[in-house]
This record gives structure tokens, sequence and C-alpha cells, in this order.
């Protein structure tokens, strides 16, 4: 290096410590790949919940904490190298446990939620004024802004998955949350709902379709036809035996075992993550990371999933990677 090389550096450096700071300005040059880098990269890391673990942990919670008392008996799954609320950089996950009957409080906020329901029977969900009950493989949609609470009219425990949109709301700080004034918002019973995909008709439409490999998108009112304007839900068949074919989307994914055994393949080379699952684990997939699920012999794996490709879509940022 030559005197005027060094020179030149010296001066640079004092320039971007010594003068810029002042004028509250940066120079975009010094960190133009971490800003626009060459491809995605998420923060987030392939991650699985083990249910067989995380079940007797709640029903601690249970003993421990009423529902009234926490408004929302939660276990957050965070992933290991993020902060809560974050599943993914953009989703959030929970499991959530109501007991014979509990009542969780009612309140409103502007995330959207959605449910899928785990474990339990004659639990319900009151949105806005209909009572709608809660079954094994139900997935129950919270709008935004809608009064709702949760309440337990049978034995054991219920449980469900919890999917947000929370993440999204640290980066837009509009989110807040409303109580009202008593614990149960006024409601009737109804037998069916907009808010409300039962299991059976979801699990008909994967087996009505040829091969050994199926997927199934949950349709809602907004553009694109999925749930929300930010987050979708999805259904995946994958036959005993086989494996699904290689996708790898901008998107990012939260995915629930509702049946079988079996393992992810995420990411690729040495960045690759196997995740071993069965049935009612939760595992996440970052975005931008190819995705592969392999299912042994015996019998069919169900999956389901939500995942923020209606927020990308929409802002027109949704891509996916084509494989032969």
């Amino acid at each position: 290096m030559t005197n005027v090389d060094a020179e030149k550096i010296a001066k640079c450096e004092k320039f971007i410590t010594e003068t810029l700071p002042p004028h509250n300005v940066s120079p975009l040059w010094t960190v133009m790949d971490a800003v626009v880098p060459p491809f995605p990269n998420p923060k987030a890391v392939p991650h699985l919940w083990s249910y067989k673990e995380l079940r007797p942990i709640l029903l601690e919670a249970g003993e421990l904490v009423a529902a009234e008392e926490a408004e929302r008996r939660v276990l957050m799954l965070i992933n290991p190298v993020l902060k809560a609320p974050n599943t993914t950089d953009t989703l959030y996950a929970g499991l959530q446990l109501i007991l014979p009957g509990e009542t969780a409080p009612a309140h409103r906020h502007v995330a959207f939620a959605l449910r899928f329901i785990i474990e339990g029977e004659r639990g319900f969900t009151a949105i806005d004024g209909k009572k709608i009950n809660m079954e094994r493989g139900d997935v129950i949609l919270t709008p935004k802004w809608t009064y709702h609470d949760h309440g337990h009219d049978g034995t054991g425990p219920m449980i469900w998955l919890d999917g947000l949109d929370l993440p999204v709301y640290q980066f837009l700080p509009v989110n807040f949350a409303q109580g009202y004034s008593e614990s149960r918002y006024p409601s009737e019973p109804v037998e069916t709902s907009p808010s409300k995909y039962p299991w059976a008709p979801v699990q008909a439409a994967l087996d009505s379709q040829s091969g050994p490999y199926a997927k199934f998108t949950y349709q809602g009112g907004f553009a694109g036809g999925h749930v929300s304007q930010i987050i979708g839900a999805h259904a995946e068949r994958v036959d005993a035996g086989t494996q699904s074919p290689p996708r790898q989307e901008s998107s990012s994914f939260v995915f629930h075992v509702y049946q079988g055994n079996g393992y992810t393949l995420v990411g690729e080379g040495e960045q690759q993550k196997k995740l071993v699952w069965t049935q009612s684990d939760v595992f996440a997939v970052p975005h931008w990371r190819k995705i592969v699920h392999v299912v042994g012999e015996g019998e069919t794996a169900y999956l389901f999933s939500f995942s923020d490709t209606p927020m990308l879509s929409n802002l027109g940022s949704w891509r996916e990677n084509k494989f032969e």
C-alpha cells in the first residue's frame, strides 16, 4: 500500500466516523450487501418443537396459571436465534390451552389470527357473537378487530396451534388490543361459519388428487383467494414411502403434523437441516429455503401449514425457484 492509499483510507475513515454522525447520516456503500443481499437472507433458522415434550409443560402451566389471569394461556414457539414473538422472521406460532369450564376473556386486536385444533372436543371460540365449536383438525379464523373469546364445555384439555402475523407489527407499530367489558362477548351457537374450516373436506380434497403428493390452499375472500391479506393456510398429503416434490419459495412457513411420521429436509448443501417429525409436532421453515417432505413406509402423512405468501404476493415480492 502506498502512502497515498494509506492517506486516502485514513481520510475516508475519519469522514465516516467523525464528519457524518453529527448530521445523522450514514454511508450506504459500507452496508450495501447487507441492505440489498444477493439472495433472501432471513435471520430465522429451521427448527422443530416436539408436541410430546411440550404437552406436559403446557398442562403444568394450566395448573399454575388460570386462563383469566393469563388472558391467553399460550406457550410461544420462539425461533432459537430470534426473540418473541418470532417463530419465523414474519410469523408467530404458539400452543394454547384451555381447560373445562374456563374462559379466555374477550378481546380484539389489529393482528389477524388463525387456529388449528390439535386435541379436545366441545371447546369453542366465539367471534363477534357467533359461537363456533372446535374439533380436532378445524381451522378457525379470527379476522382483524373482531371481539373473540374461548371457552370449554367438555372434559379434558383443549389445545390448539395459534398462528398470527405479530412479527409484522414489530416493523409496523400499529397493532394493539382492546378488552371487552365482560369476560365473554354475547354470542349464539352456529352450525356453520365462514370462519371455520373442518378437516374432513380438506382431507377429501387432498385424497381426490391423483399421485403420491397433493396440496390444498384454504380459500378466503382476499386477493388470491387467501384467508387473510398477510397469512395463508395450506394442507399437504404425502403418501407412505414417498416424498414431496422439492420447492423453494420466498415465503416462510410454520408446519403442523396432523398425521404421520417422517422428516423434512430444509435447505441445501452444508446448510441443509433434517427435521424429524411425528404426529402433532410443529416446525418452522425460514424464507427461501428448499423444502422436501419424506415419509417412510406405513401411513400417509398429512401436514397443515400457514405462511406469509399473501403478504409477499400483495407486495409483489413473492418468488419461487422451479425444479425440474
